[in-house]
Protein backbone atom coordinates (compact mmCIF):
# COMPACT_ATOMS: atom_id res chain seq x y z
CA UNK A 1 0.00 0.00 0.00
CA UNK A 2 2.93 2.30 0.52
CA UNK A 3 4.72 2.13 -2.59
CA UNK A 4 1.17 2.49 -4.33
CA UNK A 5 0.64 5.90 -2.57
CA UNK A 6 3.99 6.74 -2.52
CA UNK A 7 4.67 6.52 -6.28
CA UNK A 8 1.01 7.94 -7.25
CA UNK A 9 1.64 10.88 -5.09
CA UNK A 10 5.13 11.54 -6.62
CA UNK A 11 2.99 11.56 -10.13
CA UNK A 12 0.45 13.99 -8.73
CA UNK A 13 3.10 16.43 -7.57
CA UNK A 14 5.27 16.45 -10.60
CA UNK A 15 2.42 17.20 -12.94
CA UNK A 16 1.88 20.66 -10.62
CA UNK A 17 3.89 23.04 -12.63
CA UNK A 18 3.19 26.21 -10.69
CA UNK A 19 4.72 24.73 -7.32
CA UNK A 20 7.77 22.85 -9.30
CA UNK A 21 8.23 26.32 -10.75
CA UNK A 22 8.56 28.48 -7.37
CA UNK A 23 10.01 25.66 -5.83
CA UNK A 24 13.20 25.24 -8.48
CA UNK A 25 12.96 27.28 -11.26
CA UNK A 26 12.56 30.56 -9.45
CA UNK A 27 15.41 30.27 -7.16
CA UNK A 28 17.77 29.36 -9.85
CA UNK A 29 16.75 32.45 -11.45
CA UNK A 30 17.34 34.23 -8.55
CA UNK A 31 20.56 33.02 -8.10
CA UNK A 32 21.64 33.44 -12.21
CA UNK A 33 20.00 37.78 -10.70
CA UNK A 34 22.30 37.33 -8.01
CA UNK A 35 25.87 36.13 -9.42
CA UNK A 36 25.12 39.04 -11.92
CA UNK A 37 25.22 41.75 -9.38
CA UNK A 38 27.78 40.31 -6.92
CA UNK A 39 30.43 38.98 -9.07
CA UNK A 40 31.91 41.99 -8.97
CA UNK A 41 32.04 42.86 -5.25
CA UNK A 42 35.86 40.91 -4.22
CA UNK A 43 37.20 42.45 -7.28
CA UNK A 44 36.16 45.75 -7.65
CA UNK A 45 38.02 45.81 -3.99
CA UNK A 46 40.82 44.90 -4.66
CA UNK A 47 43.97 46.83 -5.13
CA UNK A 48 45.56 47.83 -8.19
CA UNK A 49 48.67 49.79 -9.03
CA UNK A 50 47.53 53.05 -10.37
CA UNK A 51 48.84 56.37 -12.65
CA UNK A 52 51.11 59.11 -11.18
CA UNK A 53 53.59 61.26 -12.26
CA UNK A 54 56.88 62.89 -10.60
CA UNK A 55 58.05 66.29 -11.82
CA UNK A 56 61.58 65.37 -12.92
CA UNK A 57 63.52 68.54 -12.57
CA UNK A 58 67.12 69.11 -10.84
CA UNK A 59 65.69 68.59 -7.03
CA UNK A 60 64.33 65.45 -8.03
CA UNK A 61 67.39 64.56 -10.16
CA UNK A 62 69.81 65.21 -6.76
CA UNK A 63 67.53 63.41 -3.99
CA UNK A 64 68.72 60.00 -5.13
CA UNK A 65 67.51 58.81 -1.89
CA UNK A 66 63.77 59.53 -2.86
CA UNK A 67 63.95 58.54 -6.80
CA UNK A 68 65.39 54.89 -5.41
CA UNK A 69 62.74 54.95 -3.80
CA UNK A 70 59.62 55.83 -6.35
CA UNK A 71 61.13 53.36 -8.31
CA UNK A 72 61.02 50.68 -5.91
CA UNK A 73 57.66 50.88 -5.46
CA UNK A 74 56.45 51.01 -9.45
CA UNK A 75 57.84 48.25 -10.15
CA UNK A 76 56.98 44.23 -9.87
CA UNK A 77 54.03 42.51 -9.09
CA UNK A 78 53.43 44.37 -5.99
CA UNK A 79 53.94 47.84 -7.29
CA UNK A 80 51.72 50.48 -5.95
CA UNK A 81 52.06 53.19 -8.92
CA UNK A 82 52.23 53.50 -12.30
CA UNK A 83 55.14 55.77 -12.84
CA UNK A 84 56.13 58.79 -15.08
CA UNK A 85 58.76 61.01 -14.50
CA UNK A 86 58.03 64.30 -16.56
CA UNK A 87 58.01 67.91 -16.35
CA UNK A 88 55.78 70.04 -14.06
CA UNK A 89 53.76 71.79 -17.19
CA UNK A 90 52.75 67.90 -18.51
CA UNK A 91 51.59 66.60 -15.01
CA UNK A 92 49.68 69.41 -14.83
CA UNK A 93 48.02 68.78 -18.21
CA UNK A 94 48.01 64.50 -17.50
CA UNK A 95 46.18 65.76 -14.11
CA UNK A 96 43.74 68.20 -15.82
CA UNK A 97 42.82 65.25 -18.05
CA UNK A 98 42.40 62.78 -15.76
CA UNK A 99 44.90 60.36 -16.92
CA UNK A 100 47.08 60.07 -13.61
CA UNK A 101 45.29 60.92 -10.12
CA UNK A 102 48.28 63.32 -9.26
CA UNK A 103 51.94 64.24 -8.92
CA UNK A 104 55.07 64.49 -6.79
CA UNK A 105 56.83 67.93 -7.06
CA UNK A 106 60.82 67.34 -5.00
CA UNK A 107 61.62 70.43 -2.61
CA UNK A 108 62.21 71.02 1.22
CA UNK A 109 59.29 68.62 1.08
CA UNK A 110 57.71 66.04 -0.89
CA UNK A 111 54.36 67.69 -2.16
CA UNK A 112 51.38 65.89 -3.59
CA UNK A 113 49.25 67.77 -5.60
CA UNK A 114 45.79 66.32 -6.23
CA UNK A 115 42.21 67.12 -7.98
CA UNK A 116 40.04 65.01 -5.89
CA UNK A 117 39.91 63.13 -2.83
CA UNK A 118 39.72 58.99 -3.55
CA UNK A 119 41.70 55.75 -2.38
CA UNK A 120 44.23 56.20 -4.87
CA UNK A 121 44.57 59.80 -4.01
CA UNK A 122 44.62 58.52 0.06
CA UNK A 123 47.42 56.09 -1.17
CA UNK A 124 49.74 58.74 -2.82
CA UNK A 125 49.74 61.68 0.02
CA UNK A 126 50.32 58.21 2.83
CA UNK A 127 53.43 57.44 0.69
CA UNK A 128 54.75 60.74 0.48
CA UNK A 129 54.11 61.19 4.00
CA UNK A 130 55.72 57.66 5.29
CA UNK A 131 58.76 58.99 3.48
CA UNK A 132 59.38 62.06 4.92
CA UNK A 133 58.95 60.87 8.35
CA UNK A 134 61.37 57.80 7.48
CA UNK A 135 63.44 60.44 5.94
CA UNK A 136 63.29 62.92 9.22
CA UNK A 137 64.09 59.89 11.28
CA UNK A 138 67.15 59.52 9.64
CA UNK A 139 68.66 62.34 9.67
CA UNK A 140 68.18 62.88 13.00
CA UNK A 141 69.47 59.71 13.77
CA UNK A 142 72.85 60.57 11.46
CA UNK A 143 73.11 64.15 12.79
CA UNK A 144 73.50 62.39 16.51
CA UNK A 145 75.73 59.21 15.72
CA UNK A 146 77.10 59.82 12.20
CA UNK A 147 78.91 56.49 12.22
CA UNK A 148 75.54 54.39 12.24
CA UNK A 149 74.79 55.36 8.65
CA UNK A 150 75.87 51.55 7.53
CA UNK A 151 73.32 49.82 9.88
CA UNK A 152 70.58 52.49 9.24
CA UNK A 153 71.13 51.78 5.41
CA UNK A 154 71.02 48.17 5.72
CA UNK A 155 67.56 48.49 8.50
CA UNK A 156 65.95 50.83 6.05
CA UNK A 157 66.23 48.04 3.39
CA UNK A 158 64.27 45.20 5.51
CA UNK A 159 60.91 46.45 5.88
CA UNK A 160 59.81 44.47 9.09
CA UNK A 161 56.68 43.29 9.51
CA UNK A 162 55.32 42.60 13.28
CA UNK A 163 52.14 41.36 12.18
CA UNK A 164 51.42 38.22 10.19
CA UNK A 165 47.74 37.62 8.62
CA UNK A 166 46.41 34.29 9.82
CA UNK A 167 43.00 33.17 7.81
CA UNK A 168 40.09 32.06 10.65
CA UNK A 169 38.78 29.45 8.92
CA UNK A 170 39.95 26.87 6.40
CA UNK A 171 38.72 29.03 3.55
CA UNK A 172 39.54 32.16 2.31
CA UNK A 173 36.61 34.72 3.35
CA UNK A 174 34.18 35.46 0.65
CA UNK A 175 31.03 38.15 1.99
CA UNK A 176 29.14 37.26 -1.19
CA UNK A 177 28.45 33.54 -0.31
CA UNK A 178 26.14 34.85 2.57
CA UNK A 179 23.89 36.14 -0.34
CA UNK A 180 23.35 32.74 -2.49
CA UNK A 181 23.69 30.60 1.25
CA UNK A 182 20.33 32.45 2.48
CA UNK A 183 18.77 31.73 -1.27
CA UNK A 184 19.62 27.94 -0.12
CA UNK A 185 17.80 28.57 2.69
CA UNK A 186 14.90 30.83 1.03
CA UNK A 187 13.99 27.56 -1.65
CA UNK A 188 13.97 25.09 1.38
CA UNK A 189 11.26 27.23 3.27
CA UNK A 190 9.66 27.66 -0.51
CA UNK A 191 9.51 23.95 -0.28
CA UNK A 192 6.53 24.04 2.59
CA UNK A 193 4.17 24.73 -0.27
CA UNK A 194 4.60 20.76 -0.79
CA UNK A 195 3.20 20.52 2.84
CA UNK A 196 1.13 22.86 2.97
CA UNK A 197 -0.82 21.24 -0.32
CA UNK A 198 -0.42 17.78 1.33
CA UNK A 199 -2.49 19.22 4.11
CA UNK A 200 -5.18 20.39 1.97
CA UNK A 201 -5.40 17.38 0.43
CA UNK A 202 -5.96 15.09 3.88
CA UNK A 203 -8.37 17.82 4.66
CA UNK A 204 -11.45 17.44 3.53
CA UNK A 205 -13.61 20.07 4.15
CA UNK A 206 -10.92 22.08 1.85
CA UNK A 207 -10.72 19.97 -1.54
CA UNK A 208 -13.29 17.14 -3.56
CA UNK A 209 -9.89 15.36 -3.57
CA UNK A 210 -9.26 15.17 0.21
CA UNK A 211 -12.91 14.19 0.77
CA UNK A 212 -12.57 11.09 -1.54
CA UNK A 213 -8.84 10.56 0.66
CA UNK A 214 -11.10 10.58 3.91
CA UNK A 215 -13.51 8.15 2.19
CA UNK A 216 -10.37 5.45 1.00
CA UNK A 217 -10.44 2.02 3.73
CA UNK A 218 -6.79 3.72 4.79
CA UNK A 219 -5.66 5.45 7.89
CA UNK A 220 -5.59 9.31 7.48
CA UNK A 221 -2.36 9.85 9.11
CA UNK A 222 -0.57 6.70 6.77
CA UNK A 223 -1.48 8.13 4.06
CA UNK A 224 -0.60 11.78 5.37
CA UNK A 225 2.95 10.27 6.16
CA UNK A 226 3.26 8.70 2.90
CA UNK A 227 2.79 11.63 0.76
CA UNK A 228 4.86 13.74 3.00
CA UNK A 229 7.74 11.47 2.34
CA UNK A 230 6.94 11.40 -1.51
CA UNK A 231 7.28 15.55 -1.37
CA UNK A 232 10.08 15.16 0.81
CA UNK A 233 11.40 13.22 -2.25
CA UNK A 234 10.74 15.73 -4.68
CA UNK A 235 11.65 18.73 -3.15
CA UNK A 236 15.41 17.27 -1.69
CA UNK A 237 15.93 16.14 -5.25
CA UNK A 238 15.53 20.15 -5.98
CA UNK A 239 17.45 21.36 -3.76
CA UNK A 240 20.21 19.31 -4.71
CA UNK A 241 19.73 20.40 -8.37
CA UNK A 242 19.69 23.46 -6.81
CA UNK A 243 22.96 23.41 -5.41
CA UNK A 244 24.78 21.65 -8.41
CA UNK A 245 23.70 24.58 -10.38
CA UNK A 246 25.23 27.00 -8.04
CA UNK A 247 28.43 25.03 -7.84
CA UNK A 248 29.18 24.03 -11.48
CA UNK A 249 27.23 26.83 -13.30
CA UNK A 250 27.85 29.82 -11.08
CA UNK A 251 30.89 27.98 -9.26
CA UNK A 252 29.55 28.75 -5.96
CA UNK A 253 31.56 27.50 -3.45
CA UNK A 254 30.82 25.26 -0.26
CA UNK A 255 33.97 24.02 0.79
CA UNK A 256 35.48 19.77 0.99
CA UNK A 257 32.45 18.72 2.91
CA UNK A 258 30.44 17.69 0.46
CA UNK A 259 28.55 14.99 2.77
CA UNK A 260 27.41 17.36 5.47
CA UNK A 261 26.13 19.76 2.90
CA UNK A 262 23.68 17.23 1.49
CA UNK A 263 22.90 16.62 5.15
CA UNK A 264 22.58 20.06 6.01
CA UNK A 265 20.02 20.50 2.47
CA UNK A 266 18.33 17.70 3.70
CA UNK A 267 17.57 18.72 7.12
CA UNK A 268 16.52 21.87 5.43
CA UNK A 269 14.19 20.46 2.80
CA UNK A 270 12.54 18.90 6.06
CA UNK A 271 11.98 22.16 7.95
CA UNK A 272 10.81 23.59 4.61
CA UNK A 273 7.71 20.92 4.38
CA UNK A 274 7.52 20.46 8.48
CA UNK A 275 6.58 24.39 7.74
CA UNK A 276 4.26 24.39 5.39
CA UNK A 277 2.46 21.83 7.16
CA UNK A 278 2.04 23.52 10.03
CA UNK A 279 1.10 26.54 8.09
CA UNK A 280 -1.80 24.47 6.49
CA UNK A 281 -3.43 22.80 9.43
CA UNK A 282 -2.61 26.30 12.31
CA UNK A 283 -3.91 28.86 9.81
CA UNK A 284 -7.99 28.07 10.29
CA UNK A 285 -8.95 29.59 6.47
CA UNK A 286 -10.49 27.59 3.94
CA UNK A 287 -8.53 29.58 1.45
CA UNK A 288 -5.43 27.99 0.03
CA UNK A 289 -4.08 31.23 -1.17
CA UNK A 290 -4.40 32.63 2.10
CA UNK A 291 -2.24 30.20 3.10
CA UNK A 292 0.60 30.18 0.66
CA UNK A 293 0.72 34.38 1.31
CA UNK A 294 1.22 33.63 4.85
CA UNK A 295 3.90 30.85 4.07
CA UNK A 296 5.89 32.73 1.39
CA UNK A 297 5.63 36.13 3.38
CA UNK A 298 7.39 34.35 6.36
CA UNK A 299 9.71 32.87 4.58
CA UNK A 300 10.52 35.95 2.71
CA UNK A 301 10.85 37.77 6.57
CA UNK A 302 13.58 35.18 7.70
CA UNK A 303 15.48 35.20 4.28
CA UNK A 304 15.58 39.03 4.94
CA UNK A 305 16.47 39.00 8.43
CA UNK A 306 19.18 36.16 7.29
CA UNK A 307 21.11 38.82 5.44
CA UNK A 308 19.57 37.89 1.98
CA UNK A 309 18.69 41.47 0.76
CA UNK A 310 20.85 43.09 3.29
CA UNK A 311 23.99 41.48 4.31
CA UNK A 312 24.73 43.58 7.43
CA UNK A 313 21.18 42.91 8.62
CA UNK A 314 22.55 39.21 9.75
CA UNK A 315 25.14 40.16 11.78
CA UNK A 316 22.88 43.37 13.15
CA UNK A 317 20.19 41.07 14.16
CA UNK A 318 23.33 38.59 15.76
CA UNK A 319 24.71 41.60 17.51
CA UNK A 320 21.45 43.10 19.26
CA UNK A 321 18.63 40.35 19.64
CA UNK A 322 20.58 37.17 19.05
CA UNK A 323 17.48 34.86 19.85
CA UNK A 324 15.61 36.05 16.78
CA UNK A 325 18.53 34.83 14.69
CA UNK A 326 18.03 31.39 16.44
CA UNK A 327 14.06 31.63 15.73
CA UNK A 328 14.83 31.77 12.39
CA UNK A 329 15.22 28.48 10.26
CA UNK A 330 16.68 30.47 6.98
CA UNK A 331 19.99 31.81 9.38
CA UNK A 332 20.40 28.29 10.70
CA UNK A 333 20.84 27.15 7.59
CA UNK A 334 22.76 29.61 5.65
CA UNK A 335 24.73 30.02 8.94
CA UNK A 336 25.33 25.98 8.93
CA UNK A 337 26.63 26.30 5.20
CA UNK A 338 29.32 29.46 5.97
CA UNK A 339 30.39 27.29 8.69
CA UNK A 340 31.19 24.00 6.59
CA UNK A 341 32.63 26.27 4.05
CA UNK A 342 34.93 28.44 6.39
CA UNK A 343 35.22 27.27 9.87
CA UNK A 344 37.50 23.70 10.44
CA UNK A 345 35.70 22.98 13.47
CA UNK A 346 31.85 22.13 14.44
CA UNK A 347 30.15 23.05 16.99
CA UNK A 348 28.87 26.15 15.56
CA UNK A 349 27.51 23.76 12.63
CA UNK A 350 26.42 21.23 15.79
CA UNK A 351 24.65 23.62 17.32
CA UNK A 352 22.77 25.06 14.04
CA UNK A 353 21.72 21.35 13.19
CA UNK A 354 20.45 20.49 16.70
CA UNK A 355 17.98 23.56 16.21
CA UNK A 356 16.77 22.74 12.91
CA UNK A 357 15.68 19.11 14.13
CA UNK A 358 13.99 20.63 16.74
CA UNK A 359 12.11 23.12 14.47
CA UNK A 360 11.43 19.86 12.36
CA UNK A 361 10.38 18.09 15.23
CA UNK A 362 8.10 20.93 16.55
CA UNK A 363 6.47 21.76 13.05
CA UNK A 364 5.92 17.74 12.94
CA UNK A 365 4.34 17.38 16.70
CA UNK A 366 1.80 20.61 16.24
CA UNK A 367 0.59 19.84 12.89
CA UNK A 368 -0.18 15.89 14.25
CA UNK A 369 -2.18 17.19 17.32
CA UNK A 370 -4.07 19.49 14.68
CA UNK A 371 -5.16 17.49 11.97
CA UNK A 372 -5.51 14.16 14.21
CA UNK A 373 -8.95 14.17 15.89
CA UNK A 374 -10.44 16.60 12.69
CA UNK A 375 -13.90 14.65 11.86
CA UNK A 376 -16.74 15.40 9.41
CA UNK A 377 -20.44 15.65 9.99
CA UNK A 378 -21.15 14.61 5.92
CA UNK A 379 -18.52 14.67 3.40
Amino acid sequence: MFQHIYINRLKCILRDRTLVFWTLVFPIVLAVFFKMGFSNLITAESFHPFPVAVVNDSAYQKNESFRSTLKSVSEGKERLFILTETTKETAEKLLDDHKIFGYLTVGQKISVTVQNTGFEQSILRSFADSYMQTASAAGSILSSNPSAGKKLAESLKKQLEYTRETSGGSAPPDKTLNYFYSLIGMACLYGGVWGLKEVNDIQANLSERAARVNLAPVHKLKMFTTSMCASLTVHFSEILVFLLFLRYCLNIGFGTKTWLVILTSFVGSMVGLAFGAFVGAAVKTDSEGIKTAVLFGSSMLGSFLAGMMYQDMKYIISQNAPIIGYLNPVNLLTDSYYCLYYYSTYSRYALNMVLLCAFVLLFGTFTYFIIRRQKYASL
